[in-house]
């Protein structure tokens, strides 16, 4: 995996340009956003994310997709239970992750985050090779990103307590930490 700098694209990893993203307004990326999903809830390696991302998730399929048929959201990264890769929006692009957030007094998170969606739940441990790829994924970042640093990643719900609850308990944040410390391996 290596990521383009002139494009924010990642070598190496699947590509699903998603339609739900714009301009960054000042092009800076200084914080990182952990999330968690799966659609259908709590069900893995459907496909179903990568439809949802592309707005042609079909609503009639499961009725948890009726209540999310309206939305238009990415991510820009998701990396799976086995620890493959998605990428939907560049880097240096703004996708819709975030909605209403707040971090170090500043709104509108997704203007200036990558977020990476985890599949899984919040009450489901991770696997480690999600861990693995995490790590590798956020070393990426923090080498291209002069502004971004371990201590601007946080869960989504950091930037909106109350509203979201991911990546959830189960989200091992001192595993992940040491490991991008070199601390302990990320196995």
């Amino acid at each position: 995996m290596r990521l383009n700098g002139p494009t924010g694209w990642c070598d190496g990893v699947r590509h699903c340009p998603s339609p739900n993203f714009n301009e960054r307004p000042d092009g800076e990326v200084s914080l990182l956003v952990i999330h968690n999903i799966s659609l259908p809830p709590a069900q893995f390696a459907t496909g179903k994310v990568h439809e949802f991302f592309q707005n042609c998730l079909d609503h009639t399929e499961h009725p948890y997709f009726e209540g999310i048929s309206h939305l238009r959201v990415s991510a820009h990264f998701l990396i799976e239970r086995d620890g493959a890769v998605t990428q939907f929006v560049s880097c240096l692009d703004r996708a819709w992750h975030a909605g209403v957030s707040l971090f170090d007094g500043r709104e509108n998170c997704n203007d200036f985050s990558v977020g990476i969606e985890l599949e899984g739940t919040d009450d489901q441990a991770f696997a480690d090779a999600q861990y693995a790829a995490l790590v590798t994924l956020t070393r990426l970042l923090l080498e291209r990103f002069a502004a971004l640093s371990v201590e601007r990643i946080c869960g989504h719900s950091d930037i909106a307590p109350g509203r979201k609850t991911d990546p959830g308990p189960c989200f091992d944040w001192v595993r992940y930490r040491a490991a991008l410390l070199n601390e302990e391996d990320a196995r």
